[in-house]
């Protein structure tokens, strides 16, 4: 008999991972639940983490996006689309959102129960990614309105909120432009290499033949052109005296350019001696004599000087106050406040928790036993009793306390959006009243994009032309909700900023971390404690897009890496829906406002203990050594 399991989610789990190999129709498909990005990888699918309170919207997204990856599995061929794959970046994007598309829909003819359970993941990813909010077509992505598009069209069953929103923004351009190659949908769906070609004319349609490449389907046919055309060359190789002449004159031009080569060469050659030459006379120059060359431009990170910024003149610092009128901040605060209305308990034990971790309030203790200073009354019965005993004095002196500085860091991304960016600010809120109430200075920062993909960093880039893994491409927005030394009434309204609309969009989370740790390491506390309150991974769809798919992630445990070995700050994270263990060695993870005022409150306190086996007793992690 199997060993019963604590977890009660493990049976849907279980049954789940078995319903989606029957439906891959691949008894060997390795199915796991995680907290990265779920996908599939060769034979491994990775699905979104289910809760042991087994929510119904973790449910119900496991079940879809389970449904969407087993259909891929099934339908595709990873041969026959890389065959037919453009080259280009939003050819790209166009031909990738169909084929989705494609999959999804022949999944909902020959199992019509799938399509309602895809809606649900379709649903997620469009509202995380603020598609509900857009306006515009400027602002939403034209290869995932034609992916909606062309799957309504092949599933007759209208788009789930946010998605239809992106859906209505492009429906006409794209109408306009390929509706006459759309009407072929129906025949061209079952047939993936058919449908690639398909695929291939809507994007020709849209304006980006261009970026295609060449036709997959072509090349045997120039092959065998060519070689009739060096057989007959063969056979008579002087029908044409024009032609002789015309080799002859591209003989010419061709020893002509090589002379020309190599004249350039040896002038180039000239140019490296004498800039040697220099170099050896600047070598011996006086003491005191300036270099000629300027210093290099110091590295766009410190703890990784190979990480590359492609723009930063965009980037910006801006206090909250400057990102809204203060009316609107007034309203947005009240709003917050609804949420933290059954809260109020939670702010007194947190605070005397606090209160002994930090030792914030009491500087001061006794010395005792001594021959002079303050009569000790508390030992007098001694001398009742004893009459031979001495009186026993006291002494106040002063301990050895470090002053403390804590640092908030949120995570201000369109997938906070909703409830998680809610738990993150109630979080900031009782914190830094909790803080300051035992006298420790609080700084509350936050971290986003100006734009979604990529903004005017990207808009450069593409005037360049397109450079190679070009770095970060996005306008970073690092926000300040209050600052270290301005009291908690005069910033209480800023943190309803996180409520307004529009304000979340990418997170790059290693460039936020290292420019909070550096505006911490300037501070004159003795102890300082860097809190970032995140949900995971980060995430810039137009860096990611034009880069290695590791790039973000890499620098944010570099930064990490540099953080912990300074040893400067102390470094702790909560994780708001999401496991951040795997990047922040002290965390705790919270999954729903209410567990701040029960057990969350004792794993919040236990953050800030000094102490590793008592930091490990409480948060229940390994015992350290």
């Amino acid at each position: 008999m199997s060993k019963p399991t604590d977890n009660p989610a493990d049976p849907f789990k279980k049954a789940l991972a078995e319903a989606t190999k029957v439906m891959a129709d691949d008894s060997e498909l390795s199915v796991s639940y995680t907290v990265d990005p779920a996908g599939l990888s060769g034979d491994s699918m990775r699905l979104p983490q289910v809760s042991r309170r087994m929510t119904r919207e973790e449910v119900l997204l496991a079940r879809g996006t389970a449904d969407a990856l087993a259909l891929r599995h099934k339908f595709h061929d990873d041969a026959v689309h890389a065959k037919y794959a453009p080259q280009g970046e939003m050819a790209r994007d166009l031909y990738e959102a169909m084929e989705t598309a494609r999959c999804e829909a022949m999944g909902a003819r020959h199992m019509p129960g799938t399509a309602s359970n895809i809606d649900v993941k379709i649903r997620n990813e469009a509202i995380r990614r603020g598609y509900d909010q857009m306006k515009s077509s400027t602002e939403a992505p034209l290869a995932a309105a034609a992916g909606y598009l062309v799957r309504q069209m092949a599933t007759g069953r209208p788009l789930p909120e946010g998605a239809a929103n992106v859906a209505e923004l492009w429906r006409g351009y794209i109408e306009a432009e390929a509706g006459e190659t759309l009407g072929d949908l129906e025949e061209k769906i079952a047939d993936q290499a058919e449908f690639a070609r398909f695929a291939r004319q809507i994007i020709t349609d849209l304006g980006y033949g261009d970026q295609l490449g060449d036709d997959p389907d072509q090349p045997d046919e120039d092959q065998e052109d060519q070689a009739e055309e060096d057989a007959e060359e063969q056979q008579d190789p002087d029908s044409s005296g024009e032609d002789d002449s015309d080799d002859e004159q591209a003989d010419a031009d061709a020893e002509q350019a090589q002379e020309q080569q190599q004249d350039e060469s040896q002038a180039q050659v000239s140019m490296d001696e004498m800039a040697e030459d220099e170099l050896s006379e600047e070598t011996e120059m006086p003491d005191g004599e300036a270099p000629l060359d300027p210093p290099p431009p110091p590295p766009a990170s410190e703890a990784d000087p190979d990480y590359k910024v492609f723009l930063d003149t965009h980037d910006e610092e801006i206090a909250a106050e400057d990102l809204a009128e203060p009316a609107e901040l007034e309203r947005l605060r009240a709003y917050l406040d609804q949420q933290l209305e059954p809260l109020k308990g939670a702010v007194s034990r947190l605070a005397n928790k606090l209160q002994r971790r930090l030792q914030a309030q009491q500087n001061r203790s006794w010395e005792f036993d001594l021959e002079e200073g303050i009569l000790d009354a508390g030992r007098l019965a001694r001398v009742v009793a004893n009459p031979t005993t001495p009186l026993s004095f006291k002494r106040e002196k002063d301990t050895e306390f470090r002053d403390t500085v804590v640092t908030l860091l949120l995570d201000n991304s369109g997938s906070m959006r909703g409830r998680p960016i809610s738990i993150a600010a109630i979080c900031a809120d009782v914190l830094a009243r909790t803080l300051e109430r035992c006298n420790v200075k609080v700084e509350i920062l936050g971290f986003t994009t100006r734009a979604w993909k990529g903004g005017m960093a990207r808009e450069a880039w593409l005037n360049e032309g397109r450079p190679q893994q070009p770095g970060r491409l996005n306008d970073l927005r690092h926000i300040i909700y209050k600052g270290a030394d301005v009291p908690w009434r005069r910033a209480h309204p800023n943190l309803g900023l996180m409520m307004k609309e529009g304000l979340l969009k990418e997170n790059i989370d290693g460039e936020a971390l290292e420019w909070a740790h550096r505006r911490m390491v300037g501070r004159p506390e003795a102890r300082k404690i860097l809190m970032v309150i995140s949900d995971g991974a980060p995430v810039d769809d137009s860096t990611l897009s034009v880069n290695p798919a590791n790039f973000l992630e890499k620098h944010l445990r570099d930064v990490i890496a540099m953080v912990e070995k300074k040893k400067q700050v102390e470094l702790l994270a909560i994780g708001i829906g999401h496991d951040v263990t795997r990047y922040y060695d002290r965390a705790v993870t919270i999954t729903d406002v209410e567990q701040l005022a029960g057990a969350m409150t004792e794993q919040l306190a236990a953050l800030f203990d000094s102490d590793p086996r008592a930091r490990a007793r409480v948060m229940g992690i390994k015992k350290a050594s």
